[in-house]
């Protein structure tokens, strides 16, 4: 940025007027699966601790615009027998657990339908 730049966006105070804009595509920006993750991150990320930790992971999808979470949700629900933890339609945000094998079927299955039905930019399933 410029110093020009600055001077321009100053009120008659001096104070530094900032203007963030935010224009969201359609796209899948982060798909990841944890397999068998410590029982803390559940407890810290407000899930079911009662699962058998040993056989279980948590998908974690962020995508945009927010409200697509809600059918991605919806998706991964119908496609596998996972259990939701938490959709934000005003973030984007999805978690979801399971057994392994079936979170990385939603994980799959809402990709592809994002991708294929509705024109979506995704990522690739990153797991650890």
């Amino acid at each position: 940025m410029d110093i020009r730049d600055i001077d321009k966006n100053t009120d008659n105070a001096g104070k530094l007027r900032i203007i963030q804009e935010s224009v969201p595509g359609k796209q899948v920006t982060l798909a990841h699966i944890l397999a068998a993750p410590d029982p803390i991150v559940y407890q810290k990320l407000g899930l079911n601790p009662a699962i058998d930790y040993s056989k279980a992971a948590i998908g974690i999808l962020s995508m945009t615009p927010a409200e697509i979470a809600v059918i991605a949700g919806d998706i991964a629900l119908k496609s596998s027998d996972i259990d939701m933890g938490f959709i934000d339609r005003f973030s984007g945000t999805l978690i979801y657990t399971g057994a392994i094998s079936n979170v990385k079927t939603a994980t799959y299955a809402i990709l592809n339908y994002l991708k294929k039905t509705l024109g979506f930019t995704t990522c690739e399933v990153t797991t650890t």
